[in-house]
């Protein structure tokens, strides 16, 4: 049986979601790359496509740990429809295991969304309740090869909460944390090292929340059989 296609962002969510049946790929943090990966994808090679991993939030009474399953992708040109049976089959699964989900439009970007302002303008256009970079390059795939595609978010970044101006560039190209421009960034500007540990501090929650999805899904990702 062909496996399913995990779609992430950084190094971490790739190694959580690998597993039997199971194929990760991450392009660490970068759209372009993504899209390029996965263009040289001339099969799909997957019997459905999932977008895995933590988000910015956009509404603000979400907080760090808040687990969306995507009703829609929604970017700035349109919207695409997840898959309801698989959709649906999350929620189920996950509300079965005691996980508190929300069904909710997501909003897909090329650039993080870094400040308040910029977060509250995009909920704004969208009604979009949370926002990450790989889940519109992965819709588009799975509705290229007519494929299944869901999405699981995490929140990680509350709508209030503003990230420090480098964490757009502190990673490395295969989504590994990239500590030496983190700690050049701390030198140049000491004064982000309070945002830089409620960060880290929101991270933990979300890559909680995560693994927790992740182990209650557990083989097949929670897809049903079709």
């Amino acid at each position: 049986m062909l496996p399913i296609l995990a779609v992430t962002g950084l190094s971490k969510e790739a190694r959580l979601a690998a597993g039997p049946g199971v194929e990760a790929v991450g392009a660490g943090g970068s759209p372009q790359r993504l899209r390029a990966l996965l263009d040289l994808r001339r099969e799909p090679g997957c019997r459905a496509v999932i977008s895995f991993g933590i988000a910015g939030g956009l509404a603000p009474a979400l907080v760090a740990g808040d687990v969306v399953i995507a009703t829609g992708i929604v970017t700035e040109t349109g919207r695409r429809e997840t898959d309801p049976g698989y959709r649906d089959a999350l929620v189920s699964a996950l509300s079965r295991g005691g996980v508190k989900v929300l069904a909710a439009d997501l909003a897909g970007v090329d650039a993080a969304i870094m400040s308040v302002e910029a977060k509250a303008g995009l909920h704004a256009r969208t009604g979009a309740m949370a926002v990450d970079m790989e889940s519109h390059v992965a819709a588009k795939f799975a509705a290229r090869h007519g494929i299944p595609f869901a999405a699981i978010r995490v929140v990680c970044d509350p709508a209030d909460r503003a990230l420090p101006a480098f964490v757009a560039t502190a990673l490395k190209p295969n989504g590994d944390p990239d500590i030496l421009a983190v700690l050049a960034a701390l030198a140049r500007r000491p004064s982000h090292l309070p945002a830089l540990i409620r960060l880290a501090r929101d991270s933990g929650r979300a890559f909680a929340a995560l693994s927790q999805c992740r182990v209650t899904l557990g083989t097949g990702f929670g897809l049903p059989s079709l």
